[in-house]
Order: structure tokens, then C-alpha cells, then sequence
């Protein structure tokens, strides 16, 4: 597997690799399991997920990536190095091409630690790509054309929210609320309501399985257990999902705060196109049930949910490098000089 462009969604929850002509061929946590004692890495990825919560004293799982930027730098370099070699083995003869995704308002120092990250670990050439413009391309929209399209971009811990026409972003914020704030919202609401403790993955669980943010949708219903925050005592109670949907109201209105902020400061034009096309919702945040249905009343412009929603960043990137030596001088530029000009 020789000379392979990497497509690679850094996602603050998942990793997602895209491979030339394989597709999408990696899908796991970010997450690190490092024992303390000797700083050796026992896990990555999936296997290292399963330990959050339940490793002993000198051992942690952590995750490198806090909203949307790398906290610990020597684990993320550590965690990309152990996926790239998992996709392509130890075949570096001719060293792979890698775009890596990042927030729409990265900052430099931010992107230049994955970069160096991404070098470390054996690329040849690396390329960085905002977010939405990525999922936009993996959504299947031409953003390339002199027309207005809109895509909000819902990850583990940001939210994008963009106006791309002739592929660049005209208008567009970035915003700390996603998948992690809502279980975090979630966890919160429970601990409040029932003083009952839970984990972190007992609360994306609960989102995933009856998570809903729009009412009058299925009411649904889920045993979950944890720690009594009175007795100390293991429990269970029973949720529902109209509960979850309470819980989920002020992450969720400071997503749609922010696509309105967007939606006023585009262009009439590019607004007109918009509300023809409607709005492209990518990302895990967008299976949140209900969410399409919430953001088309709020914003008064149809909201579609993408084929394959998590996976639209990482196969973005990989139409975006197989094209990206055929591109005109002003696409390449696009994809390559505005985000380097930023270091």
C-alpha cells in the first residue's frame, strides 16, 4: 500500500481515516490508555474506550483532544501514529499525502501542533482543511460554484456552522458546544433530578438510544444505573426521553443562536440560494433525533441531515486530495495557502 493519500477527521470523540480508492477504513474513540506508573501506552482507539471509568489507580484513559483542539500533544501524536501505521502498515518507502481536519476558528498555534503531528508520524506532504468544507465536499455539495450553501457541522466538541460558495467559506462560526456538552447536560440533569452519578459513557448511551430534542416525537423510555449521590449505593432509575429532551434545551439553543448569527451575516444572494437548497446538517451531532426538525423551525429554512452524517469530514478530505493536483490555481489555493497562511 504504497504512496496512499490519508484523509484524517481529528475529531475530538472519533478518528475516522479515509484511504485512497478504500474508502473510509478506520472508525475509532479518541481515547488513550496510559499507565502512570511508566508513562507506557497500554490502549488505543476502541480498546482503550472501554477502560474510561473503569481502569485502577495508575492507570488513565484519556482524551487528548478537548473541544475540537489537541490538549495533550504528546498522546495525540502517540494516537495518530498508531492509526496511520493500523491503516497502512509499515509501508513508508513513499511516504503518504495526509489532510487533516480542523475547527473553522483554529488557532495557529493549534494548527501548527497538528501538523508537526501529523510530519512526526510520516507524512509527506500535509494539507489542513476547515471542517465544514470538508463535510460539506463529503455531503455531496458542489461548493465550487457561485452559489450559497450552508452546512452545520456538529461534532464531539465543536459545532461549525458555514457559508461556502466557490469554495471558501463567505461567512461562518465555531462554537464549544457539542456531543460532549450534551452528555454533559445530560449528566448534570440527573445528577440534579434523581442525585444519581453517572459516567461518561452511560451518558452518550442515554443520547444516542432515546435522545431527542424536538416534542412529540416517540416517547421512549431507558433503565440507566449509577451511584446514589445520598446512600453512596449503587441504583437504577428509569428515564424518559422527554426527560433527555429537557436536558438537552440550552446546548442545543446555543447551536441555533449560532446559525442565526451566520444566517444574518450572509449575503442576500448567497441567503436566497440557501433557502432553496436548504441547510446540510454532518456530523454525530446531527443523529440526535428531532435536531432537523428543531433548526427548520428555528432558522425557517429546510434542514437536511447528510448520508452518513459522521462520516462526511473524513470523506471530504479524501475527494479533496484526490483532486487537489487537477484543482484550478484558485481552488488550490483554497485548499492549501489560506490555511498555511495562518501559521
Amino acid at each position: 500500500m504504497f504512496g496512499k493519500d490519508i484523509g484524517i477527521d481529528l475529531g475530538t470523540a472519533n478518528v475516522l481515516v479515509h484511504v485512497k480508492d478504500e474508502g473510509i477504513v478506520l472508525d475509532e474513540p479518541s481515547v488513550v490508555a496510559i499507565d502512570n506508573s511508566t508513562n507506557q501506552v497500554l490502549a488505543v482507539g476502541e480498546d482503550a474506550r472501554r477502560m474510561l471509568g473503569r481502569t485502577p489507580g495508575n492507570i488513565v484513559a484519556i482524551r487528548p483532544l478537548r473541544d475540537g483542539v489537541i490538549a495533550d500533544f504528546e498522546v495525540t501524536e502517540t494516537m495518530l501514529r498508531y492509526f496511520i501505521k493500523k491503516v497502512i502498515g509499515k509501508n513508508f518507502l513513499l511516504r503518504p499525502r495526509i489532510m487533516i481536519c480542523t475547527p473553522i476558528n483554529v488557532t495557529s498555534v493549534e494548527q501548527k501542533a497538528v501538523k508537526e503531528a501529523a510530519e512526526r508520524c510520516g507524512g509527506k506532504e500535509i494539507y489542513m482543511m476547515e471542517e465544514p468544507k470538508a463535510a460539506a465536499i463529503g455531503a455531496g455539495l458542489d461548493i465550487f460554484q457561485p452559489s450559497g450553501n450552508l452546512v452545520i457541522d456538529i461534532g464531539g466538541g465543536t459545532t461549525d456552522v458555514a457559508v461556502l460558495s466557490m469554495g471558501d467559506v463567505v461567512t461562518a462560526t465555531s462554537i464549544k458546544v457539542a456531543g460532549d456538552k450534551f452528555d454533559a447536560a445530560i449528566t448534570r440533569y440527573i445528577k440534579n433530578k434523581y442525585k444519581l452519578l453517572i459516567g461518561e459513557r452511560t451518558a452518550e448511551s442515554i443520547k444516542i438510544t432515546i435522545g431527542t430534542v424536538y416534542p412529540g416525537l416517540e416517547e421512549q423510555k431507558m433503565e440507566i444505573r449509577g451511584r446514589n449521590l445520598v446512600s453512596g449505593l449503587p441504583i437504577t432509575v428509569t428515564i424518559s426521553s422527554e426527560e433527555v429532551r429537557e436536558a438537552l434545551e440550552d446546548p442545543v439553543a446555543s447551536i441555533v443562536v449560532a446559525a442565526k448569527g451566520v444566517l444574518e451575516k450572509t449575503p442576500p444572494e448567497l441567503s436566497a440560494d440557501i433557502i432553496d437548497k436548504g441547510i446540510m446538517l454532518t456530523g454525530g451531532g446531527a443523529l440526535l433525533k428531532g435536531l432537523d426538525m428543531l433548526l427548520t423551525d428555528e432558522l425557517k429554512v429546510p434542514v437536511l441531515v447528510a448520508e452518513d452524517p459522521m462520516g462526511c469530514v473524513a470523506r471530504g478530505t479524501g475527494i479533496a486530495l484526490q483532486h487537489i493536483d487537477t484543482l484550478s490555481k484558485t481552488q488550490i489555493h483554497s485548499f492549501k495557502n489560506s490555511f498555511f497562511k495562518r501559521k
